[in-house]
């Protein structure tokens, strides 16, 4: 099994004199101290928080003589976005998902599921998070009070990117609040599956064992090469430029190593030697006759270039051909396809025929609306064009007949529809008048929300107003402390009260765009929540009237359906007693 590689920080060195430090007293600059090993007494994992500043390495006290390494300086202070999709319901879903399994696998001693975890209460939440948190610090107890400061600081401290508040401790269960929560546990438990593997993993080097194993990237883990490069940054760090100590030992271990022959290696010197002069003298031999080679290559060229128009030339033959069959079996394929369509065609308009007429009764020969004639058409592809001529005149004559019977009762269907059609149009017109409501209502949302923005505008003008004001005082001070050494006191005491007029503005306008905000998000609630009501109230009614609708067609049909057969029953009486 192959062991990844594993990467270390600061070992190389990109040049010799570039890391030197020209003032050891120089503040700003940090070496690195030793590194320890990571431990999982509490999960040792770097830190960035949403507002972070974290030395990529630790600091170390360097002496007289010593350097400064660099690489200590670099910090990063940046607010972290949250790149998952927490506004996605399938993410949420996966998350979900994860912590229920995660769960189910791992003995939570409560019931769970995923219906459960779509809105868990507080105490659910708190049993949840305890059972996590036991995988990291097995004794550990949530306290009874002040849950809500000590949830957020412990994931602080776990190193989780994103800041939790004491609010979304009360409201967990919320739809604005779980998806935050969730995805945090699913970081924890991400968390928990790290310090087992680490936990569960093997030493880089066994003892003993000076090399290890091939990585997927090729690298060979080799202990020497180790701590040869352990020994010369820390012979670099204390100021050396030149390590032929270090060199010379690697050297002799290398040697001891694989046990390498001194006299083989110097008969191995002679042999490369050797064939150096061969190939020297090989090239002297090639230069004397250049006209001879350079011949050759001309009439190879020549030779090889009619090889290639012959068999371009052939290929275009090749791929003319190819196009011209192509074109002649896509020809009969169309044939084909249009010879299959047209039976096809036919015979689907054919079935829809008989299907129809077999709904209305019309085949075959002895059903209700017949009346005697034959309305069934039977088609024989083998029998030409023709085949079918004989079929309008036996077809037609009787079928227009009982159209004509049909249209009234048709007329009658219609006015009844047209009724309905009416109160269709009425609910219409209320739909209409709802969509202009809720229409009227975003629109006062966007002013709501161009009010906001416009606040937020003159919040951000009168603070740079007031650091104007604040940059021209603290310019008059410079300008009274060069030229009049006389009311200094006067000038910082106005100086002071600006600045505390300027953080009082602050104060105020941070807490007037707080206010703001609340309203608009609870004005956004309650317009969403009489939308959803008005969208119910609008598919109600016009799920009641299609009921109505089609209890009123489904009446119509069988008093229509029932007339015919009176009528029916009439004209066979009649004929039956003309008969006799």
């Amino acid at each position: 099994m192959k062991r990844s590689s594993v990467s270390t920080g600061g070992a190389g060195r990109l040049s010799m004199q570039e890391l030197r430090s020209q003032d050891v007293n120089k503040q700003g600059l940090y070496t690195p101290q030793t590194k320890e090993r990571p431990t999982f007494g509490k999960l040792s994992i770097n830190k960035p928080t949403s507002e972070r500043k974290v030395s990529l390495f630790g600091k170390r006290t360097s002496g007289h003589g010593s350097r400064n390494s660099q690489l200590g300086i670099f910090s990063s202070s940046e607010k972290i976005k949250d790149p998952r999709p927490l506004n996605d319901k399938a993410f949420i879903q996966q998350c979900i998902r994860q912590l229920c399994e995660f769960l189910t696998e791992n003995g939570y001693a409560h019931n769970v599921s995923m219906k459960s975890l779509q809105a868990p209460s507080v105490k659910d939440f708190l049993k949840i998070f305890t059972f996590l948190y036991g995988f990291l610090c097995p004794s550990y107890e949530l306290p009874d009070t002040k849950f809500e400061e000590e949830v957020p600081r412990i994931f602080k401290d776990l190193g989780y990117p994103f800041a939790l508040s004491k609010s979304s401790m009360y409201t967990v269960g919320a739809p604005h609040t779980w998806p935050h929560i969730v995805a945090a546990l699913v970081w924890l438990i991400d968390c928990i599956k790290i310090h087992t593997a680490m936990k569960e993993s093997s030493p880089l080097f066994d003892d003993g064992q000076p090399w290890g194993e091939e990585t997927e990237d090729g690298i060979m883990h080799n202990k020497l090469f180790l701590d040869y490069t352990i020994k010369c940054y820390e012979s670099f760090m204390s100021g050396a430029d030149s390590f032929d100590e270090m060199n010379a030992e690697l050297q002799s271990k290398l040697k001891d190593l694989f046990n390498v022959d001194a006299f083989k290696l110097e008969s191995l010197e002679a042999k490369n030697r050797a064939l150096n002069e061969q190939i020297a003298r090989l090239e002297q031999e090639r230069e004397k006759e250049p006209n001879r080679l350079e011949s050759l290559r001309k009439l190879k060229a020549s030779l090889q270039g009619d090889v290639q128009k012959y068999q371009a030339y052939m290929s275009n033959l090749e791929s003319h051909s190819a196009i011209l069959d192509q074109k002649l079996n896509g020809l009969n394929e169309e044939i084909a396809r249009v010879e299959l369509e047209c039976e096809t065609i036919i015979e689907t308009q054919l079935a829809e025929y008989h299907k129809l007429a077999r709904k209305l009764k019309l085949i075959p020969k002895g059903a209700e609306n017949s009346k005697g004639y034959d309305f069934e058409i039977k088609f024989n592809p083998e029998a030409g064009a023709n085949c079918l001529v004989k079929y309008r005149a036996q077809v037609y004559v009787p079928l227009k007949e009982l159209l004509n019977e049909t249209e009234e009762e048709i007329n009658k269907a219609r006015n009844k529809k047209m009724g309905l059609e009416d109160t269709l149009e009425q609910l219409n017109a209320m739909l209409t008048e709802s969509k202009r409501s809720v229409r009227t209502l975003k629109e006062e949302v966007q002013k709501l929300d161009d009010l906001y923005q416009q606040k937020i505008k003159e919040a951000e003008e009168e603070d740079e107003k007031c650091a104007s004001e604040l940059e021209s005082l603290e310019k008059h001070k410079h300008l009274l402390e060069s030229t009049v050494n006389q009311g200094l006191s006067e000038a910082m005491n106005e100086l002071d009260a600006v600045q505390r007029e300027y953080q009082l503005v602050v104060q105020t306008t941070t807490e007037e765009r707080r206010k703001v905000g609340n309203n608009l998000q609870r004005l956004l609630e309650m317009v969403a929540t009489h939308v959803g009501s008005v969208e119910k109230h609008l598919e109600e009614q016009i799920a009641k009237a299609d009921r109505e609708y089609e209890e009123c067609v489904s009446e119509d049909l069988s008093e229509n359906i029932k007339e015919i057969r009176d009528k029916y029953e009439k004209k066979a009486a009649l004929i039956k007693s003309s008969e006799e």
